[in-house]
Parts: C-alpha cells; structure tokens; sequence
C-alpha cells in the first residue's frame, strides 16, 4: 500500500540528508540497481511488455526509470516508474511525471494498473509515493536548494526523484 500523505512527509523529512543530495550516505549502489533490474523484469511479466528502461542515469537523485507501454494497459498514457536513490521511495505516475494532475490521474489512471505497479514494486521492498505533494517547494535541511536560483526553487520532487 503506498504511503499516505502525512507518511510520506514524514518520510522524506527523514530522508534529507545535508550534504547527501545524489545518494544517501549508505547508499548501496550494486543492490538497487539489481532491485531496479528485476523490479524492470517483473512489471515486463506483469503487464506482458517490453518496458522502456532508463538505467543509465548520473547526477541525479533517482536510480532510473521504468516505462510500462500504454499499449500494455487500457490507461491513455504510459505509466512511469521513477525509483528514487532515497528509501526505497518510488513514484508511480501516469504519462511523465507532472504530465497529469491529481483529478486527471485518478480519473484516467485504471486502479488496476496501479495496484499492479504497486504490488511489483512492494514485492521488492519499495515504498511507493504519489508524486502530487512532491511538486510543492523544496523546504527540507540538505542545503540541496543552494544549487538554484532564488527566483526558480526547487521542489521536493527535483531533491528525491529528478536531475541535480
């Protein structure tokens, strides 16, 4: 079951480290990118696909990114999974992250598919989050918002899910 709003706060607040702003500071990264590569597998199985893999990703806060083709699924999108170098943290999204709001998504995102997503990414230890409350600004400890400018501040998914 993913995180709730207040768990997730509490969790991200937990998560923001000074001065770790890629990878938190026992940061294994062998195992979660063997994780990310079955958790890859496992949604290709589930939804009977092959799925777009981001594996090759630097200077970020997040390991990679999943694609689930929206042919593989009665959604008008394809769905996203971003799993985040922090806690295990994964944000499931429909289309690119930001690409919906909140009511779009749960009008268009089939609950089916979600919990599909959810119960692989479960499986393998991963909390899964909305993206929704992550879009807001940047408030945390890690001195992460140095890296930008006063006037375009960074939300708390650019710390935990996005590019540095």
């Amino acid at each position: 079951m993913p995180l709730d709003e207040q768990q997730t706060w509490a969790m991200l607040r937990e998560l923001d480290e000074p001065g770790h702003w890629e990878v938190p500071h026992d940061f294994d990264g062998p195992a979660a990118r063997a994780r990310f590569e079955r958790l890859a597998e496992q949604l290709g199985r589930a939804f009977d696909c092959v799925c777009e893999v981001d594996r090759h990703v630097q200077d970020a806060s997040h390991l990679g990114r999943i694609e689930i083709p929206a042919s593989a699924t009665p959604a008008p999108d394809h769905l996203t999974v971003t799993i985040s170098n922090f806690g295990g943290l994964a944000a499931v999204t429909l289309g690119n992250p930001g690409s919906y709001d909140e009511d779009e998504e749960f009008e268009f995102f089939p609950a089916r598919d979600r919990k599909r997503v959810e119960d692989e990414l479960e499986a393998l230890g991963y909390l899964p989050v909305s993206e929704h409350p992550l879009w807001t600004k940047y408030t945390g400890i890690s001195g992460f918002d140095a890296l930008y400018p006063p006037d375009r501040p960074p939300s708390w998914w650019d710390r935990f899910f996005d590019y540095l």
